[in-house]
């Protein structure tokens, strides 16, 4: 059975400027205090175990959070971006992807594994998710590890 083999990258949290269109299309309450950290990735390529490219993805946007709502301070990172198939479809249920946010080489949260939004092979689906941090993850997050997890395929 053809196999994705697991890959991961490095995505670099920079501080950034909580205004914009992102902001407002996230939905976040931009207050005076509002933290804002940002990364990206243009592509990223996951292999077969035969060494092909069985799955893109592309531009891969990070942007972590620290805000308030309601009188109460949260954190949460948003990951969203491209993804493409190739000529293949998971075999039941995707690996999906899964993250890490780092300090230096130190994890200092994994993120839970989320399924991918991937209905049909040979097409670009746009995904999207988020996760509540701790204050004290965001505030020392300086990279996130992305992980295209191992995934069981059917070639089409």
């Amino acid at each position: 059975m053809p196999v994705l083999v697991e890959n991961s990258a490095l995505i670099e949290l920079k501080p950034a400027k909580a205004t914009g269109l992102g902001m407002t299309q996230l939905g976040v309450p931009v207050l005076d205090g509002t933290q804002v950290k940002k990364g990206t990735l243009h592509e990223f390529l996951q292999s077969t175990g035969e060494g092909t490219v069985g799955r893109r993805y592309q531009n891969i946007r990070v942007t972590a959070v620290r805000t308030t709502e309601g009188g109460v301070e949260s954190a949460k990172v948003f990951v969203a971006f491209e993804v493409f198939g190739d000529d293949n479809v998971p075999e039941g249920a995707n690996g999906g992807f899964a993250g890490a946010l780092l300090k230096g080489d130190d994890v200092l949260l994994a993120l839970p594994v989320t399924p991918l939004f991937l209905p049909y092979g040979r097409a670009w689906y746009e995904n999207q998710a988020v996760f509540d941090v701790p204050l004290a993850v965001f505030d020392g997050a300086e990279r996130l590890q992305f992980t295209a997890r191992a995934d069981s395929i059917r070639a089409i």
